[in-house]
């Protein structure tokens, strides 16, 4: 008697503990909790935004259908302000407050560097980073996710093939000192290598720059023929309108942080033949292709105003997420979810997105890009994939 109670005691306990260590914070009979920090009132509060309603768009689809395995979707934003130390306080809110389920969607390298740590803490993942930093999934960790192509993969595929489609006798570049322009400059370098070639002329410039006169003189006086921008919008606007009020045409290509419709709405005409690399297509509201035009007018009526690239990437998040929390099952958890996404093959979108494959071993989706060049005052596609 005595010894079938000890057994049916040790049973309960290993269900109870196995119960325990099943159920994750975020996650109810009703809904699931999902967080996401952005900037709203910072320098890129323009693109935090984007990303947020894009993110919301998703979420009421998918709420409108029944939520997830019968589960609603609860988003809860923080603004960051894109200050690292005000992402540590977001995350510290959404984590231990708001208890999420998943950080989705954070804007910014420095500020998910900042609040990785806090979420890791409570076994919280970060699913796909708004930023194409290495970081974001190296090194190898259980509660990584990431979807963008790096800025330095971005330059590695896309320059040397570019350079040798121009004729280009010198290639050289311009970029940001620090470790976003150098992640460009170091895929181009590196590239170039690999395909027998060399980089001509190198400057630079510091963060907060406005004005490249003395840059792009240097560029012109060496005879540059090609050149890469490791710039993001202000300073690639100014470069460019520099070269061309001093008479210098070369091919400019620039990486996916300079892939925005501010370029051609800001910088007019002198941007045209402008190409940079990216991963996800800008939705104009008369795009050709049908399932874009319907989703970016579908945004337009429900905020009143055009999506951008950073819309999609909030949607394109959400929607993935939703994807691997239905695979997941009735009984999603942190294990469950981990389970799903690393057996998750994700087929090309309706933006022309690469194929995306995930593994236990493999948290970046895809680190293939593709150009597009504006032409006519609008960014065009005009090739296919690079994979490196």
């Amino acid at each position: 008697m005595m010894k079938a109670r000890l057994t049916l005691t040790a049973a309960a306990l290993a269900l109870s503990a196995g119960a325990a260590m099943a159920q994750s914070q975020g996650v109810s009979k009703t809904e699931i909790t999902i967080g996401s920090i952005q900037d709203l009132s910072g320098p890129l509060a323009g693109f935090g935004k984007q990303v947020r309603l894009g993110m919301m768009l998703r979420v009421d689809e998918a709420n409108e259908q029944g939520g997830v395995n019968g589960r609603k979707l609860k988003l809860q934003v923080e603004d960051s302000g894109y200050d690292p130390r005000k992402a540590v306080l977001a995350a510290q809110k959404l984590v231990n407050q708001d208890k999420i389920f998943a950080m989705v969607g954070h804007i910014g390298t420095a500020q998910n560097m900042a609040a990785m740590p806090v979420q890791f803490q409570k076994n919280v993942i970060n699913f796909f980073p708004v930023t194409a930093a290495r970081e974001m999934y190296e090194p190898l960790h259980k509660l990584k996710y990431s979807f963008a192509a790096t800025y330095y993969d971005q330059m590695k595929g896309a320059v040397p093939k570019l350079a040798k489609e121009k004729g280009a006798k010198k290639v050289c570049a311009l970029y940001q000192d620090d470790e976003f322009g150098l992640e460009v400059f170091r895929g181009a370098e590196d590239g170039l290598k690999a395909a027998g070639m060399q980089m001509g002329e190198v400057t630079t410039y510091k963060r907060g720059a406005t004005d490249f006169a003395s840059q792009v003189q240097k560029l012109a006086s060496a005879q540059c023929d090609f050149v890469v921008l490791g710039t993001i919008i202000r300073e690639t606007i100014g470069a460019i309108a520099t070269a061309r009020r001093l008479g210098f045409n070369p091919t400019f290509i620039g990486s996916s942080a300079a892939y925005t419709d501010l370029i051609h709405k800001l910088g007019g005409a002198p941007m045209n033949g402008l190409y940079a690399t990216m991963t996800v297509q800008h939705p104009y509201l008369d795009e050709a292709s049908q399932p874009i035009r319907f989703w970016a007018n579908k945004y337009k009526t429900k905020f009143n105003e055009d999506p951008t690239v950073f819309s999609v990437y909030g949607y394109n998040a959400v929607d993935i997420f939703i994807k691997a929390a239905s695979k997941a099952g009735a009984n999603l958890s942190t294990d469950s979810f981990i389970k799903a996404m690393d057996s998750m093959t994700v087929p090309p979108d309706i933006f022309g997105g690469a194929e995306q494959t995930f593994s236990a071993t493999k948290r970046l989706g895809s680190n293939a890009s593709r150009l597009s060049q504006i032409q006519d005052g609008r960014w065009k596609v005009v090739s296919d994939y690079v994979k490196n």
